[in-house]
């Protein structure tokens, strides 16, 4: 009987589950982790799309908004490592705020998390496809031409999702090494020009006060630019969730989450240095997705000018693939939990990737991409892009609070404990909840560039609205999977962390 007992408490002890769901184990290295969880960011993709609209309202301070928006970032990342140690569960967001918040917020987190990378979408699929035509020196595609290679990319990123994680891998290091480069050899070229013997007309030296973010003229410019710097770094959770299939899946992918925010924060500050630096006060005509390819024409010969137009490319179709593996494995977490249908928990046989559920993801980006363009009265870029601020604070902000609850126990237990799993946790949820907020105000009228959709901002109908039809879908799943709907919230033990961290 003694021994019987003994057998129950050893079952009880045993951590949480690992990789049941038949993906492929430690397919991914540490540095395959970071490549994946930087390349989602698609920085020469976010740095054309963003960076110029940044200058346009805080000028020379934009290196400091890049390092002030990072700080929640890091701080959402503490959370991420915390919960990723204790259940590395390729759900991320949706596991995490279900066992800590309950079923209902954990639906919304993971529908969340879908929506914004089906948002997002359109946005890449737009710029990949411009980017590319511009490469060939075509400057003014037809729509349908846009569309066809728009649609042609996210099939081919699509594909090599669905045929394995290690090719995803592979293309993911090739793509992120040329644009890491690429984009490196503009900030020193631009840098070199500044201190040279002839620097350009309108170029300034680096100062200290461009690092200093009360330099900022007014609240609500510093709220707008940290709005879309906050934006730019999105995307470093990706490596999260491919955890199961990453070596040393407990540990590895939270420590390259924070390695991946610090990399980008580099490059992001560089690049934005050397641009200010070259071009200002002028740099704000070169706004939108015209940003990197007129500036790097002043600043690069034809050839490399040519390349860095080749490295948005690149991180347009690396950030399309990096935008299906995360959606793909929350629907297959979520289908494993029951909270949607097992159908979408399927995993190819031979490939061992959520087959089914990236089929799916890519057909929904199809289908939204081609919508975007019979909606009257919407930006494709703008609107698309724009839209998953919403979805994005949303489920940051309900992974920082997911922290500090599933942890409560041992917030008192010591100041490090208090400070790493609650208080860094709770303000970087805090601050993405303020900023969903902010962004709601930001967009409730007509946008000035779109007429106004039921007398509301498109960006504020595509990304609320979508939050709020997943609501809708979460009734109708409670209906059919009530079972889920049952679970109880639960606490982490740190003994099961611990017997996890001594084997």
């Amino acid at each position: 009987m003694n021994s019987a007992l003994a057998a129950r408490r050893e079952e009880a002890s045993e951590p949480i589950a690992i990789n049941q769901r038949g993906l492929r184990r430690d397919a991914l290295s540490f540095l395959s982790n970071v490549v994946i969880g930087v390349a989602s960011t698609a920085p020469a993709y976010s740095l054309a799309a963003a960076l110029g609209s940044i200058v346009a309202i805080v000028t020379f301070k934009v290196p400091a908004i890049l390092v002030v928006a990072f700080v929640p970032i890091l701080f959402v990342a503490a959370a991420y490592y915390h919960l990723n140690r204790a259940d590395p569960d390729c759900g991320t967001s949706f596991a995490w705020v279900t066992r800590a918040m309950g079923p209902y917020c954990g639906w919304m987190a993971g529908w969340a998390l879908i929506v914004t990378d089906i948002l997002v979408m359109p946005g890449l699929a737009q710029i990949a496809a411009l980017y590319s035509f511009r490469f060939f020196g075509i400057d003014n595609p037809t729509w349908i031409a846009q569309a066809v290679v728009g649609v042609g990319w996210i099939v081919i990123m699509t594909a090599i999702c669905y045929l394995g994680i290690e090719l995803s891998a592979r293309t993911q290091k090739l793509l992120l090494g040329a644009e890491i480069a690429i984009l490196a050899i503009f900030a020193v070229v631009a840098l070199v020009k500044v201190y040279g013997a002839a620097p350009p007309a309108g170029s300034q030296h680096v100062a200290l006060s461009w690092f200093n973010p009360l330099g900022v003229s007014g609240s609500s410019a510093f709220a707008q630019a940290m709005l879309i710097a906050v934006f730019i770094y999105w995307g470093w959770d990706c490596g999260a969730s491919v955890n199961e299939e990453t070596k040393n899946p407990r540990i590895a992918p939270a420590r390259a989450a924070v390695v991946s925010n610090l990399v980008l924060l580099g490059l992001y500050v560089l690049v934005a240095v050397a641009a200010v630096a070259f071009a200002e006060p002028g740099l704000e005509k070169y706004t939108g997705d015209d940003f990197l390819a007129p500036l790097a024409t002043s600043v690069l010969p034809y050839w490399l000018a040519k390349l860095l137009v080749l490295a948005v490319v690149t991180s347009a179709v690396a950030s399309t693939q990096t935008t299906i593996l995360p959606t793909a494995r929350t629907v297959v977490s979520m289908a494993h939990a029951g909270a949607l249908p097992k159908r979408f928990g399927d995993i190819h046989p031979s490939y061992l990737t959520p087959g089914f559920a990236t089929l799916v993801m890519g057909a929904f980006s199809i289908v939204w991409y081609i919508a975007l363009w019979y909606i009257p009265n919407t930006d494709i870029l703008a609107d698309s892009v724009t839209a998953t601020a919403f979805g994005i604070a949303f489920y940051y902000g309900l992974t920082g609070f997911a922290c500090v609850l599933y942890y409560r126990r041992e917030l008192t237990k010591s100041v490090k404990n208090f400070i790493l799993m609650g208080l860094v946790p709770a303000l970087g949820g805090l601050s993405m909840f303020v900023l969903f907020v902010i962004t709601c105000q930001s967009y409730i009228g007509p946008d000035q560039d779109n007429t106004a959709i039921f007398g509301i901002g498109p960006k504020l109908v595509f990304g609320v609205g979508a939050l709020v039809i997943g609501f809708v879908l979460m009734l109708f799943a409670r209906l059919g999977l009530p079972d889920f709907f049952k679970r109880k919230t639960e606490i982490v033990d740190m003994a099961h962390v611990a017997l996890v961290d001594r084997k």
